[in-house]
């Protein structure tokens, strides 16, 4: 039986890291709000877009139980050689989506932003989106609601 070793695992990682990553987030369905619904692996796109942002900070990281990276599945460090975990890091800005509600994240991956927007435009509004990318990783999260007071943060880290 074939398998996927470790140094494929990191040639993926190593190509994930070298495309455009943002992450999108949605305000999902209000129904979620009372009967919370599972992600689906088989998921291509959010239920509601209402924007993304690009990645703050992408960087190799290996798990170390003293790490400070902290994330729902466990602690890393960061590393300058490639890993088969990448560490994302998403700051979104107080202007970006200021009354929305939220329910709904997604990294995507090789996403094409319209080209002639400004140089150096980090939050993107779905029309502003030539291509979507591909969705790598979903996850549904108990509603909040946006705050022009409020900037916020995500962080994951995928291992491949």
């Amino acid at each position: 039986m074939a398998i996927l070793t470790n140094s494929g695992r990191i040639a993926m990682a190593m190509s994930i890291k070298a495309q455009a990553i943002h992450l999108a987030w949605g305000s999902g369905s209000a129904a979620w709000d009372t009967v919370p619904v599972p992600e689906s692996i088989d998921a291509l796109a959010l239920l509601s877009e209402v924007g993304r942002r690009k990645a703050s900070y992408v960087q190799y990281c290996s798990p170390d139980v003293a790490g400070a990276i902290i994330v729902p599945t466990g602690r890393f460090t960061e590393s300058v050689a490639p890993t088969k975990h990448l560490y994302m890091r998403f700051a979104f800005d107080f202007t970006d989506a200021p009354t929305a509600v939220i329910r709904e994240l997604a990294v995507m991956v090789g996403s094409i932003t319209n080209p002639a927007l400004p140089v150096g435009q980090m939050y993107f509004e779905p029309a502003q989106v030539t291509a979507p990318g591909t969705l790598l990783v979903v996850e549904n999260i108990q509603k909040f609601e946006r705050s022009a007071a409020v900037r916020q943060t995500f962080e994951f880290v995928v291992t491949f």
